[in-house]
């Protein structure tokens, strides 16, 4: 990888050149054609701006950073870079696997076995920790009518069981309870 290093308001220093360079080694596993990265360390005020432009196979990324220290600033762009290079190769991959399985089983009424276990498989994106507030299932309606909530959990103040409502394509609610 071709590394150049630019200094805007600050006198450049052999150190964090050599920082640079070796925080940008961590991009190369992502990356397979030879690439061009500019750095362009900058001092604003109080400010320390880092910001990087990888050129690689015909991809094209940017990030720009901010931060107190130079270091803090290098170490936060080049993580938010190495971000988009593993989505932007994701979305290649998903797409090349999306298109083969497509035009491999035309025609055919089920898919080996060996297909299902080679696909990747859903991944948890998100956790969120909800509390069961009890509450009858008028409050629960109305509670969704007023948020912009798909759907509710809570606890059922008659009948003691955990419960959730969501909306259907239709309008209509359709009520989940769990039976213990």
């Amino acid at each position: 990888m071709q590394v150049s290093v630019t200094y805007k308001n600050t006198e450049g220093e052999s150190w964090l050149n050599d920082y640079v360079e070796e925080r940008l080694k961590k991009l190369k596993k992502y990356i397979d054609n030879p690439a061009e990265a500019r750095v362009v360390l900058s001092v604003e005020k109080f400010r320390n701006v880092a910001e990087v432009n990888l050129v690689a196979g015909g991809m094209v990324i940017n990030g720009r950073e901010e931060a107190k220290e130079i270091r803090v600033a290098v170490d936060s762009v080049i993580e938010k870079v190495e971000r988009q290079i593993k989505k932007r190769k994701g979305k290649i991959r998903d797409h090349k696997v999306a298109g083969a399985s497509r035009n491999e089983n035309i025609g055919s009424v089920e898919a080996p076995l060996e297909d299902y276990e080679d696909m990747e498989h859903p991944k948890v994106v998100e956790t969120r920790t909800i509390v069961l507030k009890p509450m009858f299932l008028e409050e629960a309606i109305m509670e969704m009518e007023t948020s912009r909530n798909r759907f509710i959990v809570y606890r059922d103040s008659l009948s003691e069981k955990v419960c959730v409502i969501y909306r259907r394509e239709d309008g209509d609610y359709a009520l989940l309870e769990v039976n213990n």
